[in-house]
């Protein structure tokens, strides 16, 4: 009797898990604008192969600057932008009268990171030709930091011209969450779980490709044509000691990484709190957009 009810409720769970990887797979979660924000900044969304690109910028035109900011959002490659990162957006536009494009590229399970690719890129490139290297800042926090530098190897290897500019919050820089120092800042990051970050990981990097791992794991990558690459990272993040690991690989190719370390700050922090450490941080990111 027992073990029959045993092997019940192992056949329920299975059968809830065979459904939510099915609902995933099927599912093509997209991210939506919140609607109060269109009373602060203007927001255009734009069709770009299957997909929507948002284009945020002030409400007044004749206050727009001739800056565009690339934004790659995070969610570890399975969520779409929330509204925290919304929030964030709109108050970056106002304070630095930027544009900002963020694609709203494709998720795991349902995609790999060889769908986003082939999104990506082309945005780069068409946003790259309509404003010059010169007006491009690249940002991106978390899963869309990753993101962000592996496309810029990528690109750089093809000597296609780099931004004026690339800023990272938080990135995730390895899926294989491999660097044995994350187990250790572990005890203190309360939003990240490593194993979790690993299934989310393999799940996006399936069937890769040998000579494409750096755009998964762009920390394995090259970074001589890198330029001008600033990280923003806290001390109570799992993704923290790779952000180190990535700055001693490019000094021995010649590339300087600047690291702006904040004691005790979680993962994107600057995007998802208004408390003083996440204020002086988001200070600072706005004198570096504006210089």
């Amino acid at each position: 009797m027992v073990k029959r009810i045993i092997l019940e409720i192992i056949l329920i769970v299975i059968t809830v898990l065979v459904v939510i990887c099915g609902y995933f797979l099927i599912l093509d979660i997209e991210s939506n604008v919140p609607q109060e924000l269109r009373d602060k900044v203007e927001i255009d969304t734009k069709e770009f192969m299957e997909r929507k690109v948002f284009e945020i910028s002030p409400k007044n035109k004749e206050d727009k600057s001739n800056k565009t900011i690339l934004y790659f959002h995070g969610g570890a490659y399975v969520a779409e932008a929330t509204d925290e990162h919304w929030n964030f957006l709109a108050k970056l536009v106002n304070d630095t009268k930027a544009t900002v494009i963020m694609p709203d590229y494709p998720l795991t399970p349902k995609y790999t990171y060889k769908d986003v690719l082939k999104m990506i890129e082309p945005v780069y490139k068409e946003t790259l030709a309509k404003v010059g290297a010169k007006n491009l800042i690249v940002m991106g926090d978390s899963a869309g930091g990753g993101m962000a530098l592996g496309l810029l190897e990528k690109l750089s290897q093809s000597n296609v011209e780099m931004p004026a500019k690339t800023i990272l919050i938080s990135p995730w820089l390895d899926t294989t969450m491999s660097n044995s120092k994350i187990d250790e800042v572990q005890k203190n990051d309360k939003d990240l779980n490593k194993e979790k970050l690993y299934l989310a990981g393999t799940s996006y990097s399936r069937d890769l490709k040998q000579e494409e791992e750096y755009f998964v794991n762009p920390i394995n990558g090259k970074f001589s044509k890198l330029k001008n690459l600033v990280i923003y990272t806290g001390t109570y993040d799992i993704l923290n000691p790779d952000c180190h690991l990535l700055k001693e690989k490019a000094e021995k190719e010649g590339v300087d990484i600047t690291i702006k370390e904040y004691e005790t700050a979680p993962h994107i922090w600057i995007v998802n709190n208004e408390d003083e450490l996440a204020i002086s941080a988001y200070n600072d990111l706005i004198s570096s957009l504006l210089n």
